[in-house]
């Protein structure tokens, strides 16, 4: 989560951001969204949807979608 957290930060030019942290609040919209997702496909090998992303909206969360995709693949998080 907090490799998330520190990601958002990256992209939204935050110093920090906080597990449950909102995306819009932070100022995030959509060519940041596809930009972070892209990211987590990179480093996790993790195939995010746009709309699950949005729907997530905090780092906890996307943490949750990225932990859960990879028990689906069979695979846990180094």
């Amino acid at each position: 989560m907090h490799e998330i957290s520190g990601l958002w930060g990256e992209y939204l030019s935050c110093d920090t951001v906080g597990s449950d942290d909102d995306f819009f609040a932070l100022g995030g919209n959509s060519l940041i969204g596809i930009k972070i997702i892209e990211r987590v496909s990179q480093e996790y090998g993790v195939e995010l949807s746009v709309r699950a992303f949005y729907l997530a909206q905090t780092p906890a969360r996307v943490a949750e979608l990225i932990e859960h995709e990879l028990t689906e693949q069979g695979r846990t998080r180094a």
